[in-house]
């Protein structure tokens, strides 16, 4: 795939982590995967990451490491931006991943700026974008599902670009696991409790893998969730790539319990990717994400998943595989972008 003409591109990373990420960080995958894919389609691209970054791009990087560990976060995103705006000149288009600062510095320039909303704008999250749209009213904002709009659909959106997966490191695995698989942060919106009481209710091992770094997280870990690691329920922490995929190759199932308004969820087409289906509830951006009882299961309520198993045992993964293949590859991903970035600069 390439373009009929080549765009100058910066993709300005998170710093938190490095991309791809190591371990925790969806949105790193996200724009490794965009940089390699939009250098691949004939463009070129400079990709602003943390100096311990493998990309196919250009890489910029302030930090030799990524400081996710560091305090003071605003002083180190800051640092981290500005290395990219105060290049703006050399760019065709920016396309900030950073958060709520990346996009307000885009007011500093006159070089188009599109900002990929990654998280949701319900509450707070909203209130402060609809700010930066008035503080940098020409940055073009675009979303990874429509359901994610809902609560501020007056926003400068400009594109909507699901997001995709390098089914390259997610071998598919076709057979029936034995046990059910939770992957997440320790949220309680995310659900490993509502996981917990699934597995109880059908007598099934559960394996739980997830990020559990900050205060929160390890209080709802302690109150909700630790409590009930006995008669095979289990909790394996933050797991790298590669424990990842083989957790989702060997499960029987993947339950993904949200309550709450996911914008994506790439869980989910890691699962399918994998050949396993995913049982989840009807919330965010589920709808888009899984065609029910054709490349996964969705249900209204936590407390119906158990009775779900069945129907979930009845897909076929190969159908899985094809199914995101089709809605969520990278050639897709990098098109939808280019598509954004033409009508920015347009």
């Amino acid at each position: 795939m390439r373009s009929t003409e080549s765009l100058k591109v910066a993709v300005l990373a998170p710093v938190w982590f490095a991309v791809p990420p190591i371990g925790y960080g969806g949105i790193e995958w996200i724009v490794w995967l965009l940089a390699d894919g939009l250098v691949d389609a004939g463009h070129d691209v400079t990709l602003f990451a943390s100096g311990d970054s493998r990309t196919k791009a250009k890489l910029a990087a302030v930090f030799p490491e990524a400081p996710s560990r560091q305090i003071g976060r605003t002083y180190w995103e800051l640092n981290h931006s500005l290395s990219c705006f105060a290049r703006a000149d050399e760019f065709d288009v920016i396309n900030d991943h950073t958060g709520m600062l990346g996009a307000t510095l885009g007011a500093t320039t006159s070089t188009p700026v599109v900002h990929t909303v990654h998280g949701p704008l319900d509450g707070e999250p909203g209130e402060i974008y609809e700010k930066v749209g008035r503080v940098a009213p020409d940055v073009g904002l675009i979303s990874i599902s429509m359901n994610q709009r809902k609560p501020k659909p007056n926003l400068n959106w400009i594109a909507n670009c699901p997001n995709a997966l390098d089914f390259s490191v997610y071998p598919v695995k076709p057979h029936r696991g034995e046990y059910l698989l939770f992957l997440g942060r320790m949220s309680p919106d995310k659900g490993a409790h509502r996981a917990v009481a699934v597995a109880m209710e059908t007598g099934l091992p559960l394996k739980i893998a997830g990020k559990m770094q900050e205060p929160k997280e390890r209080e709802y870990f302690h109150e909700l969730v630790e409590p009930h690691l006995v008669n095979g329920i289990e909790y394996l922490g933050e797991v790298t790539h590669g424990e990842k995929v083989e957790l989702l190759q060997n499960a029987r199932a993947t339950l993904f319990p949200i309550e709450w308004e996911e914008p994506f969820g790439l869980v989910m087409i890691e699962s399918m990717a994998c050949g396993t289906p995913v049982i989840a509830t009807r919330w965010g951006a589920v709808p888009e994400v899984i065609e029910d009882g054709r490349s996964g299961i969705i249900v209204d309520h936590y407390q119906q998943m158990a009775d779900a198993l069945p129907a979930a045992d009845d897909l076929d993964p190969f159908e899985l595989r094809r199914y995101v293949e089709k809605e969520f590859s990278p050639e897709r991903m990098v098109r939808d972008y280019v598509a954004a970035y033409e009508k920015a600069i347009g």
